[in-house]
């Protein structure tokens, strides 16, 4: 339902599945949100990378955000280009078009089918190479291209946050099996004074 021959041949089909599964309006950041935002603020943290489509690092007060799949929070117009908020869509039926021009309103994620944007892409490889400590959470590092990401990584400290093993385990310094929230709940942001 998500692939973009969905969105081009069925339309109306599209839209109906995905105001229905995709957009969480209630959704509110957590603290591994909270806590980034927070690493951010304190010069700690130079950006975020995620494959995630809610918007919830921004909701949570992070400035610079890598969204390589797009997000539910922004839509434009196919023709256009007008951008409408995610309320515009959940108020219309149908498919929802643009209140100038008429062409159809889409979500700004990348679908299956689609590529990832070449800029966000290339602005997250020079993120990760350019950092000592990277951090992955809340991934299987099996979804491409994004999973390769972690191999540009040349800094010195590899910590991963999962559930689950991934295949990156035997290379990280750190590996949690838990929550992320439960980790970075217990991460403390220190000042340290100069001298």
């Amino acid at each position: 339902m998500l692939h973009i021959r969905t969105l081009k041949r069925r339309p109306k089909r599209f839209f109906e599945f995905y105001r229905q599964n995709m957009i969480y309006p209630d959704a509110r950041p957590n603290a591994a949100h909270r806590k980034l935002a927070e690493l951010e603020r304190a010069g700690k943290l130079a950006g975020i990378v995620t494959q995630n489509i809610d918007g919830l690092h921004r909701l949570a007060g992070s400035q610079k955000v890598l969204e390589l799949h797009g997000s539910v929070l922004r839509n434009h117009c196919i023709k256009c280009g007008k951008e409408y908020p995610t309320e515009f869509l959940m108020e219309t039926e149908g498919v929802p078009r643009c209140t100038e021009c008429g062409g159809m309103v889409r979500p700004e994620v990348v679908l299956y089918g689609e590529e990832l944007d070449p800029a966000a892409l290339d602005a997250a490889v020079g993120l990760i190479q350019e950092a000592d400590l990277l951090i992955v959470g809340g991934t299987s590092l099996t979804v491409q291209p994004a999973a390769s990401l972690v191999t540009c990584f040349g800094g010195a400290h590899l910590v991963l946050i999962n559930l689950q093993e991934t295949p990156m385990d035997p290379y990280a310094e750190l590996v949690f099996h838990e929550k992320l929230g439960e980790v970075f709940s217990q991460i403390v942001v220190r000042e340290f004074a100069e001298g």
